[in-house]
């Protein structure tokens, strides 16, 4: 007798279906979603660690009513290699800071609505947990303006929004 003409009996089945049904949860079982891209950036292209880069502190954090990052405005030259190091301050809530144009960010804010748990570490982009710090090194190949905020539910909304102006 060959194995796909055996009949599974009632507890069979129902054991069949269990594992079956387990595999498929597995993804769904995270609350924690990561999020990568994999194009072409409009803001410039990711740093290289091993070249010099000018370093640019970073606060992002809140004060009610209001959610902030701290510098706001960033001006650098074309060309240049920036490392942004990243501190959430905020000892309760996590934050993002994406860098791309306000167009992207609008849309990308938007898609967070419906995955709000959505976590970035991107060339262009990094959460930050509650107290955490990270790092971003960015190298700017085009003038003009460009954003960066926090696309999480509400945080754009709260303040969370600022600019690099490539000269």
């Amino acid at each position: 007798m060959r194995i796909s003409q055996v009949a599974l009996s009632g507890f069979g089945r129902i054991f069949l279906l269990l594992v079956v049904g387990a595999f498929m949860a597995v993804p769904t079982l995270s609350q924690e979603k990561k999020h990568t891209h994999s194009h072409t950036f409009t803001a410039g292209e990711p740093g290289d660690p091993k070249k010099p880069a000018r370093i640019i502190e970073v606060l992002m954090g809140r004060q009610e009513p209001k959610m902030f990052f701290k510098p706001d405005v960033v001006e650098v030259r074309r060309g240049e290699q920036i490392r942004f190091v990243l501190k959430n301050i905020d000892p309760l809530k996590d934050h993002e800071f994406v860098l791309a144009t306000r167009e992207e960010n609008q849309k990308h804010a938007e898609e967070m609505k419906a995955s709000p748990n959505m976590k970035h570490d991107d060339p262009n982009g990094k959460t930050l947990s509650s107290s955490e710090h990270k790092e971003l090194i960015w190298r700017f190949t085009r003038t003009g303006e460009f954003e960066f905020s926090c696309n999480l539910p509400g945080h754009r909304e709260a303040g969370m929004v600022g600019k690099v102006i490539v000269k």
